[in-house]
């Protein structure tokens, strides 16, 4: 990349649950994002990928580039756009999330040699799912940033309504400008 080039970040949010707490996280590292200079960001819902779970007839690193289904396709060719991605992410029963995993699991190459960093949430802070994470992102040949925000009891930072308190996500702001200097870098 040319020291003009703009770096150009997605960040993924993985979750579709109804009522679910990632949207909130996911814009706001998406907003801390923009201030880094010579980067441009774009969000990426899986909501809006609707891939069935993972049943290529072959391994994605044996067939780079084939798949089966359209949705898939268009994944993969999104991923390919990425110079680097922020992985927003929910921790259930200690690991990440089905969907999340599966979005993973529908491309290889794209993912190659690009770096990777970790919003997660939990009750302790999605650790344990960023654990996991960090060794499938490490198989897909990806650079996991060593530092990485962890939101622990998202569910105190939402009012009755389900929207986000005021500040509720300042404290963390140090460690996503942590993480994403690395990123970035």
């Amino acid at each position: 990349m040319n020291n003009n080039a703009k770096i150009l970040l997605k960040v993924i949010l993985g979750s579709t649950r109804p009522g679910r707490f990632g949207d909130k996280p996911a814009k706001w590292i998406l907003e801390e994002a923009r201030k880094q200079p010579g980067v441009e960001v774009e969000l990426l819902d899986l909501r809006d990928y609707q891939m069935p779970f993972f049943n290529e007839p072959h391994s994605l690193a044996m067939k780079p580039g084939v798949y089966s289904d359209p949705a898939s396709l268009a994944w993969s060719k999104k991923i390919a756009e990425a110079d680097g991605f922020i992985l927003v992410c929910p921790e259930y029963n200690h690991g990440p999330s089905a969907v999340l995993k599966n979005a993973l699991d529908y491309a290889y190459t794209e993912w190659n040699k690009k770096p990777v960093g970790f919003v997660a949430y939990g009750s302790v802070g999605g650790a344990r799912a960023v654990e996991q994470l960090r060794g499938i992102v490490t198989e897909l040949q990806m650079v996991s940033v060593r530092n990485a925000v962890h939101i622990i009891s998202p569910w105190f930072l939402v009012d009755e309504k389900g929207d986000l308190k005021p500040g509720a996500l300042d404290a963390y702001k140090d460690a996503a400008s942590g993480m994403l200097t690395q990123l970035v870098w």
